[in-house]
């Protein structure tokens, strides 16, 4: 008996019996390919993921076609970076704006600016330590 190139021993009898031959074609089986571009899976919370299918829904899509639309959108904004403060004083100026947000409003005033000077300034048992300071004369 001549070897087949795809053959199988028989494990009871010891005979080679011919496997049959791959064949090969040209057409696919299963679902036809389509341009859907690669899946990609996002893990969200659950508020965001109610979010989005609310927006979805409000705009008659699918959550999978909500999240690429939305993805698209916010990369299609031109994002322009805050500008860079001028110097030490604009610093200190927005500091000085964000430390009186954070503040209880019941405060007096005097205790609001001694707050405020204090984490602005930084603790006087540190001014020595600071090297944006001049040091002082001895």
């Amino acid at each position: 008996m001549a070897r087949c190139r795809y053959s199988i021993t028989s494990p009871t009898c010891g005979f080679e019996v011919p496997h049959p031959a791959k064949r090969r074609t040209s057409q696919r089986t299963g679902r036809p390919l389509t341009d859907r571009g690669v899946v990609s899976a996002v893990k969200t919370s659950e508020k965001l993921t109610a979010e989005v299918d609310a927006w979805a829904k409000a705009n008659a899509m699918s959550r999978a076609q909500a999240i690429c639309r939305l993805v698209e959108l916010g990369l299609s904004v031109a994002s322009t970076p805050a500008p860079a403060p001028a110097g030490p004083l604009e610093l200190e100026r927005i500091a000085i704006r964000q430390i009186n947000e954070l503040l209880d409003p019941s405060l007096p005033v005097d205790e609001r600016e001694r707050r405020i000077r204090r984490l602005v300034k930084g603790p006087p048992e540190f001014s020595a330590e600071r090297i944006d300071l001049p040091k002082p004369r001895k």
